[in-house]
This record gives structure tokens, C-alpha cells and sequence, in this order.
């Protein structure tokens, strides 16, 4: 598992993480929390290429204010 990034915020539905470097998943790869349980898929990556920001979009179930300051990784 590769550490993805912090959940920074959401917006429009999405969680925003921010890359604790300058790599990131490809867009469509599944992203878990520390318990290993799918959240959402990468949808999009953005913003500077030192750390860049990612949009999750959220599995069915899935609350985003519960995903607020929480790390996640990629399977």
C-alpha cells in the first residue's frame, strides 16, 4: 500500500486530498483508509506537481465529513 494523501476538504461531492509529494495514483485507482475499507476512486489530479491535490469520488456509503484529516492510501 502507498500512502495517497490527507483529506483536506470536499467539494461538489468529492473529497479533496492533498500528496504528502510529488507522486500520485493514476485516475480510476481505488483508494482505502488505514482499516483497508474502499472509499472512493481517484476521479481527477491537480494543482502544483510538487504536491499535487486529488478528487476522490466517494464509494456508495461512504460520509465525507467522516473522511475530513484522514490519511488514505491506494491499494
Amino acid at each position: 500500500m502507498k500512502r495517497v494523501g490527507e483529506v483536506v476538504r470536499t467539494a461538489q461531492g468529492l473529497a479533496i486530498l492533498r500528496s504528502p509529494d510529488d507522486t500520485h495514483p493514476d485516475v480510476g485507482t481505488a483508494v482505502v483508509d488505514p482499516e483497508l475499507e474502499t472509499v472512493g476512486r481517484v476521479v481527477d489530479v491537480f494543482g502544483p506537481v510538487e504536491r499535487p491535490y486529488m478528487a476522490v469520488s466517494p464509494t456508495e456509503g461512504v460520509t465525507l465529513p467522516a473522511l475530513l484529516g484522514e490519511k488514505l492510501y491506494a491499494r
